[in-house]
């Protein structure tokens, strides 16, 4: 039963391939028809009005937007709340305020705190550095400077892998550790699979898909995000302007691709991390049509105390696809004695 529910979700990949080839191909003519256009001489001169720029979206009101400088570069995180403090990591095509929903509540009972990541939104957008273990290291110090020696940690998607790069890191200052439907690189045999499937990893890691994109981020996004989710336009209005502005900044995409360029590497420092396994509660969060066929014992490969949380009715979304379930299960795991 196990291998025919991994089965099933790589032929889900597959599948959803055929989408993202068409997203790929629309952005290509895209791009030529704009060239084509700049190559023709103008009959007359038009009026033009440029589109404002859209703010950056604010968490809820016991919440602030902050920077800190770490590892020589801003990072650009909200932080509220009371208690322990509680670190979300979100992943890519979405950003911080992927989280926005679960925060008033979760605040109740912790200090959370919400980075960008490097290379997206208002963190910085630096040349190199975009390795999980560099930028765990980015949280880590963005902890430090906080004054905090131990911390509740979830992550999402690439969030995922920069959470465990901090867990087989910095244990001792780990808690709890949830890592919500994704996959680690280089752990296998999930790891091969899944990224034979998923054509988008390759085009995501390609030096020149940045600049493919550039410009076209809101048709980029808006077709991408259904090819890993399974309810449909699981996004509010708000959600879908933040997370397409927080990508459409200068370098947004070219910086964000980068993090899956780095997959390579990402999968050496793996290899060597999971031969000592983590030791904290570890969390395996995973849609039901998605990383929940296999997300469970993929993480037992890589640590000891290993439960798990199928996220009913979800794709790869989790947090708005069914946030109900998501609070809960991840309130009851952290809030655990």
């Amino acid at each position: 039963m196990k291998t025919n529910l991994v089965n099933s979700t790589y032929l889900n990949f597959k599948s959803k391939t055929t989408q993202f080839l068409l997203l790929g191909f629309t952005l290509l003519t895209l791009i030529s028809c704009n060239k084509k256009a700049e190559e023709t001489p103008a009959v007359a001169s038009t009026p033009t009005t440029e589109t404002p720029e859209v703010a950056p979206a604010n968490p809820p009101s016991n919440f602030k937007h902050a920077t800190a400088t770490v590892n020589g570069i801003k990072i650009h995180y909200v932080i509220g709340g009371q208690g322990d403090p509680l670190v979300l990591v979100h992943g890519f095509g979405q950003n911080w305020y992927m989280w926005n929903r679960l925060l008033p509540e979760l605040s109740k009972h912790f200090t959370v705190i919400a980075p960008d990541l490097r290379g997206v939104g208002e963190s910085d957008k630096p040349e190199s550095g975009y390795d999980k273990k560099t930028m765990a290291s980015d949280i880590h110090e963005l902890v430090n400077q906080l004054g905090y020696k131990k911390i509740n940690l979830a992550g999402h998607d690439i969030g995922l892998m920069v959470a465990y790069a901090y867990a087989a890191q910095y244990g001792d200052s780990v808690n709890k550790l949830a890592l919500m439907d994704a996959l680690l690189p280089g752990i296998e045999p999930v790891w091969s699979n899944v990224k034979g499937s998923a054509w988008w990893f390759g085009f995501f890691a390609w030096p020149a898909s940045g600049d493919i994109v550039k410009g076209k981020e809101k048709e980029f996004l808006t077709n991408f995000w259904p090819v890993v989710g399974h309810v449909k336009d699981p996004f509010t209005a708000e959600e879908t302007t933040e997370f397409i502005r927080a990508y459409a900044v200068e370098g947004g995409t070219t910086a964000a691709f980068k993090w899956f360029g780095a997959f390579d590497q990402d999968g050496k420092d793996n290899v060597i991390f999971a031969k000592k396994k983590l030791k904290m509660p570890l969390l395996a969060m995973g849609g039901e049509y998605f990383a929940a066929a296999f997300l469970k014992d993929h993480s037992k490969l890589v640590a000891e105390n290993v439960t798990e949380s199928k996220i009913a009715g979800s794709g790869h979304w989790l947090v708005q696809e069914n946030t109900a379930q998501v609070q809960k299960d991840l309130l009851a795991f952290f809030l655990a004695k």
